[in-house]
């Protein structure tokens, strides 16, 4: 077992737990702790202080944090808002994302800033529905009509950023054209497995083992959720793609048999009850 240290990891956790806490002693100060914690972050990592440095814990605590990171928001995105005039201005407002930023990578690459520009581009166009979410609901915007349009712009951004970064930019080598191909079977892949955990969760013994199980130490459908999420990301790892795109995916398929097994299970008299997949999210029928 290498020789390894926690300090650093202890120091990027208590900025985890401080950041939220300043801000609670401090409600009128109308900043995300997300931001805060970016900030600080910046502020003791190797760009700024140098108080933390990136050694083999802080390594794997970001790579899992960073597939969370897109499970979460994979678990946010809904595909039935990607319909009506709303995505359609969601698709232009991401396309004139990339054309400006592929204009600032290009001035970037012509001063000798850059590699790629259009690496530069994607990033730039890129966003995070983990982070856009928890900002809405902390400032109670999240059913407005602002906020759905921005959660929808966030899904189309996330998306597209995360497919255009494992067919262009994938570090496993091999051509655009055969990662694309890898990217329809393992597509063909996840779009089937939703479809046997839905047949499967509509078992009513199943569902009721899962239920029981459940309300135990067990946890059972987070643990399987982890588990999807864990074999999502190898998958993509074997099929060439990236990791996070896998993950993404996981959330994804979580969230959509989640929402519809509970809505399957859910009368309109009755009180809501428990989602199979899942208390994680809630079922959301509407």
């Amino acid at each position: 077992m290498p020789d390894v240290e926690f300090v650093n990891l202890l120091i990027i956790a208590v900025i985890a737990v401080t950041a939220p806490l300043l801000l609670g002693f401090a409600p009128r100060l109308r900043v995300p702790a997300v931001v805060l914690e970016i900030v600080a972050g910046i502020v003791v990592g190797p760009s700024g202080l140098g108080w933390v440095e990136i050694d083999l814990p802080v390594q794997i605590v970001a790579l899992l944090g960073l597939a969370f990171l897109l499970f979460l928001a994979g678990l946010e995105f809904d595909p039935r808002r990607l319909r009506g005039p709303t995505t359609w201005r969601a698709l232009l407002g991401y396309a004139i994302s990339i054309a400006v930023g592929l204009g600032v990578g290009l001035g970037f690459g012509a001063a000798g800033w850059v590699r790629d520009p259009l690496l530069l581009a994607v990033a730039l166009s890129a966003t995070s529905l983990g982070l856009v979410v928890p900002v809405l609901k902390d400032t109670g915007r999240l059913g407005s009509a602002a906020g759905q349009s921005t959660i929808t712009a966030a899904s189309v951004a996330d998306f597209a950023a995360i497919v255009l970064l494992s067919l262009v930019f994938s570090t496993t080598g091999g051509t655009v054209t055969g990662r694309a191909g890898a990217l329809a079977v393992f597509a063909g892949l996840v779009v089937v497995t939703g479809l046997v955990l839905a047949f499967a969760g509509r078992s009513g013994r199943l569902g009721d083992v899962l239920s029981r199980l459940q309300d135990t130490t067990a946890e059972i459908r987070v643990r399987a959720a982890v588990v999807l999420l864990v074999a999502f990301v190898a998958l993509a790892e074997q099929f060439g793609l990236e990791t996070i795109l896998g993950a993404f995916l996981a959330g994804v398929v979580v969230s959509v048999v989640d929402r519809e097994l509970g809505c399957a299970r859910r009368s309109p008299p009755r009180r809501p009850q428990r989602t199979d997949l899942g208390n994680v999210f809630p079922g959301r029928c509407d």
